[in-house]
This record gives structure tokens, sequence and C-alpha cells, in this order.
């Protein structure tokens, strides 16, 4: 039997990237063959490239390929509408691409890459030999189950009630598979109702019910609701709802991070603290704060008493100018001094920030030094594995931008979060996290770039970390760890999803003439 070829095509930049190549990782455990397939626009930054870079270094048995192609027509729209016009535009090369190919498979593109569904349609993906039944291509959703549930059926939504801005910000919204959510809660791409934008999502979403299913990364245990839902058809209500397999978690596995053949300094200090008595704070690539946010978190750390772990990054309106923070004049006067030996700040070294959106930044740590000997502050600029910190056992609170690669790293490492979400869908998954899985506790104020004073940060660091109920939150993560780690073992619910995969896949094969 040959081996089977998979081509994964992940949309642009680096927090899409990285979740794929998790995914070609499994395929290629599995012993199948992979390939890659990143899309290179003219006006792509150093980042994506230096990443990719990187991934194929340490993953040399997965093929990378790089695929120019020309830039969204309109530099002006949206970055949304910019990003599926650049992937729309690159379907001829991606075309001739899989052509060269001696086969595939299957094309397994991610949700934004909606428009691959034409090539893999005209050339007829897996049969190559000109068959006239469906291609089999296959979505990768890197987020939770609940958030495909909703945005299958966000098509269906508008026609029938009032428009999200109309409701009002606390108007509760029901959708099948998730609890209710507030509007100001939805994605923001998604609350301008008539928008351009929200006009090119929605189009994403009802073009993804082409395909013949979707890979989750999530397993059965943690999100029944959802799955019952797109399973009984109601999200996609005219028409057989894809396939679902929740394959899931597919995480970064934290391997030992190492410098010269060091050992990383950031473990090394975490190494001289005792047992969850850290709370870090990370907040992806694009998890930067104004001036004013940076002292209201610093105060709170402060206020706290706990030490922390905190990656910083130039405000938003600095970025361009000051890569890296200017830490005194940002956080409170005197703050550095009197939180030294119990606090690390770690923050971006240029554009290198942003190689590994949920996993690695670049730090300056003002502590005493690693060995808790030296009472000078010391500077100390490299990159940090947040998969490893997550994993440590010092580390006893994560606040996070509710990322879903963050928060199934969080779970894997059975760490009680606090959440802060940011952007995109991080917001949904906040509320399945506080409200379903109940495993994460949410800061109030972060609506729509509101400031979360202080006092709040303070609290729930000091309702994690201290009380009863984080007790019990700690518990919780432990129960749910369990049965993540049950689902991928043999024989377990998201080992079980990836054979059916498989077997349907050979399925469509064998309709389309193709035999293995």
């Amino acid at each position: 039997m040959k081996r089977k070829t998979f081509v994964l095509f992940p949309s642009l930049g680096v927090g899409h990237l990285n979740p794929m190549v998790e995914l070609a990782k499994h395929l290629r455990r599995r012993g199948l063959g992979v390939v890659v397939a990143v899309i290179d626009p003219p006006n792509n930054n150093a980042v994506s490239a230096d990443a990719m870079a990187r991934l194929a270094a340490a993953n040399p048995s997965i093929t990378f390929r790089i695929l120019p192609a020309p830039a969204s027509p309109d530099p002006g729209a949206h970055h949304v509408r910019r990003s599926l016009d650049t992937l729309r535009l690159a379907n001829p090369v991606l075309r001739e691409f899989l052509r060269s190919l001696p086969a595939v498979d299957a094309l397994l593109p991610d949700m934004f890459c909606v428009d691959a569904l034409d090539v893999a349609a005209e050339l007829a993906i897996p049969a190559r030999g000109g068959a006239s039944s469906a291609p089999a291509t296959y979505f990768f959703f890197s987020s939770q189950a609940s958030a495909l549930a909703v945005f299958l059926h966000l098509p269906y939504h508008y026609p029938n009630l009032p428009s999200f801005s109309e409701m009002g910000k606390a108007a509760l919204l029901r959708f099948p598979g998730m609890p209710p959510i507030r509007t100001v809660d939805m994605p923001a791409t998604l609350r301008g109702d008539e928008s351009e934008v929200s006009k090119v999502r929605l189009y994403q979403f009802k073009r993804m019910t082409e395909a013949k299913g979707v890979l989750v990364n999530s397993f059965e245990w943690l999100q029944p609701k959802a799955l019952k839902a797109l399973a009984a058809g109601v999200c996609v209500p005219d028409k057989p709802t894809p396939r679902i397999y929740c394959i899931g978690p597919l995480v970064d596995a934290g391997k030992k991070a190492e410098i010269g053949g060091e050992r990383h300094a950031c473990l090394a200090w975490l190494d001289a603290q005792p047992r969850r008595s850290v709370v870090f704070l990370c907040f992806g690539s694009k998890g930067a704060f104004p001036a004013a946010q940076l002292k209201e978190i610093a105060r709170g750390l402060e206020s706290s008493s706990h030490r922390f772990l905190w990656v910083v990054r130039s405000p938003p309106e600095e970025q361009s100018t000051s890569p890296e923070p200017d830490l005194e004049r940002l956080l409170p006067a005197g703050f550095l001094e009197r939180t030294k030996g119990r606090g690390m700040l770690t923050m971006p070294r240029n554009t290198l920030a942003n190689l590994d959106s949920d996993h690695y930044v670049y730090m300056t740590e003002y502590n005493e030094n690693i060995n808790n000997k030296i009472n000078s502050n010391m500077v100390v600029k490299n990159w940090v594995p947040q998969a490893e910190v997550v994993q440590h056992e010092a580390v006893g609170a994560f606040v996070t931008h509710c990322g879903w690669n963050s928060t199934l790293e969080a779970i894997m490492s059975a760490l009680p979060m606090i959440c802060w979400p940011l952007y995109a869908e991080q917001a949904m998954n906040k509320v399945i996290m506080v409200e379903e899985m109940k495993i994460a506790v949410p800061l109030d104020g972060y609506e729509e770039g509101g400031l979360v004073k202080a006092e709040e940060v303070e609290a729930k660091v000091r309702l994690v970390m201290e009380t009863e109920e984080g007790r019990k939150l700690r518990e919780k993560l432990v129960e749910t760890r369990d049965m993540a780690l049950d689902a991928v073992n043999k024989g377990g619910s998201s080992e079980v999803a990836f054979d059916e995969f498989m077997r349907d896949l050979e399925e469509s094969s064998l309709e389309n003439g193709v035999r293995s």
C-alpha cells in the first residue's frame, strides 16, 4: 500500500501556521506524507519567513513549500478582507503546485482558505484522473467546536434576527452548541452586520459547508453540546453538515528548550520558585496594551504579592518606533525595584518576537540573578518557550488572551486560567471556558479595549492562587487534563475519530476510482 500524501494549506500569519504544523506532526506520526504549502505575498513580513524557517528546521520529516502570491488589490481594506483576497488570488499558484505533485490524497486548508475548494474541485482531489465526484477536501479548524457551530450557523442567523448593533452590547445571543453569549463577546469582524468585512466572514462560513469534513482541534469529552448540535444538523439546516472529527488536543509537547547548549534562563528562574507560586501573563503575538493598561497590570500584580512572569510589549502606538518597551517609563515609578526578586518581565526583541504567536517571545529579566545570589538587576534577551513555562510546577496561574492553542497547552498542564480575551474568537473561547468547561475565571472590564483596573487584576490573581474557588478550579483542570490524555491515547475518542477520518478518506478514493 502506497503512503498517502496530505497537503496542508494554512492561512496567512504565524498564528495559522503553528496549528497546521501540529497537525502535520500528528499526520507524520501516523506514517503519512505531509506537505505544508505556505502562501508568501509580496507584503509578507520577515516574521512569517523566519517562523517557517525555524519550523522547517525543527521538523525535517515535514516538507514545506513557499508559494508566491499577489497581494490584495485593495491595501486599504480590512485585514481580513485583504487576507481572503490574497488567498483567492493564490489559487493559480496552488493549482500548479498540486499538479506538480505525484499524488495528493487530501487537501487540508484552514478555515480562511475557503476558495481552495475551487482548486480541489477542478483537480478532482483525490482522484487525479478526472473523476466527477466531490473532492476529498477537509478543513482544519484550529479553534474549539462551539465556535465552529456558531460560525456554520451564522449565515442562517442574519436574515431572521435583528442586527447585533441593534440589540445592544449586553444582549444575549443564542446559537446551537453555544451557551448564551453577549453581542460584545462576538468577534469584532461579525458585529458590523452589513459591513464589508462581516459579509466576507459570512461568505467564508457558508463555503466551509462545502467540505467533506472538518478536523477540529478539540476532544469529545470537552465539548459534547457543540458536537451534538453539529451532528444533529441544526447548525446547517438546509444541507448536510460536513462530518466533524475531533482529533485533539494537538499542542506543542514542550520539548526542552536550550540556547547555545544551555537550558533557558526563565526556566532556571522558575526552578528557584516554590511550587505553584508564579502567575504567568502572556497574550500572544498581538497582545500589546496601552501604557495606562500596563500600569494597571503592574499595580495589580504588585498588590497581589504573588510572584509573576510577565510578557510585556510596547504599546501599539509605539511598536513601529520602539519595538522594545521602555519598562522604566511605561511601568509605575519604582515598580521594578519594589518587585525585584519575585518578578520576571519578558519582552520582544525586534520583529523576532512573533516567531511563534503562542510559544516564543523575547525577554528582559530584571530580577535577581538565576541563583538568587546577586541583588543587582540583569537583562537577558532571548526567547521564552511558553509550552515549557505552562508545564513548569512553579506556575500556579495563567493570565491568557484565550487563544485556543494557549488554552489547550494550559489544559494539558492542568493550569488554571484567568481570561483576558483581546481579538478574533477569543471572547467566544472565554465564554466556553468559564461557563461550560469551568476551567477559567474572567477578568472584568476588557470589553472593546476597556481598562481593566489594578483592583480587578489583584482580585482574580488572589482568587485563583489563594481561595477555595481556586482550588476547585485546579481540581477541574486535573480532571480535564486526564480526559484529554485519555482522548489521545490508544482507543481514545480522538484516536478513534482520526481512524474514522482515514476510513472516510479511503472510501472517497474508492468512489473516485483510486485504490491505495
